[in-house]
């Protein structure tokens, strides 16, 4: 009898995370809000400052699971609010196993409207540590041979 209350007590608390859990995922809309304050930001203070501000205030600049990133057109990391230590990284030449070029592909998505738009590849999430797809909103910054985006998890 203990034994199935003990069982009851942790099943009916593990339904009760879920809920919490499953919001802790960025949405579409969330991401395209972030992005929105983030270059809005980059207006305000210069790209410069604001990608500092991006890949060290996470208090500011990470929503549950979003983060800004930003990269040159060539490829190199300028930002990165889940892990700043890969700021000055080369990316040009990372692809996923399917062959996208990711970060080339995020700069043709950023080059080919002032609106920008959405790239899908597959990456290591920071949180799980595992391969997930995920889909990143980029835009190009202004007078900055560059981009920004925000990604959600799928």
């Amino acid at each position: 009898m203990l034994a199935r209350r003990h069982l009851l007590c942790l099943t009916l608390t593990a339904c009760m995370a879920l809920p919490a859990l499953a919001q802790e995922k960025g949405s579409k809309a969330e991401a395209t809000a972030l992005l929105e304050s983030a270059m809005a930001h980059i207006k305000k203070v210069g790209h410069e400052k604001a990608f500092a501000d991006f890949n060290n205030d996470k208090a500011a600049w990470t929503k549950k699971d979003l983060y800004v990133i930003g990269f040159t057109m060539n490829g190199i990391a300028v930002v990165n609010g889940a892990n700043p230590k890969m700021v000055g990284k080369d990316f040009s030449e990372m692809k996923t196993p399917s062959g996208l070029f990711t970060v080339g592909e995020m700069a043709k998505q950023a080059k080919s409207s002032p609106a920008g738009g959405w790239v899908d590849y597959d990456w290591a999430n920071p949180t799980t540590k595992k391969v997930e797809g995920k889909s990143t909103l980029v835009r190009k910054v202004p007078d900055f041979d560059g981009f920004i985006g925000v990604g959600i998890y799928r």
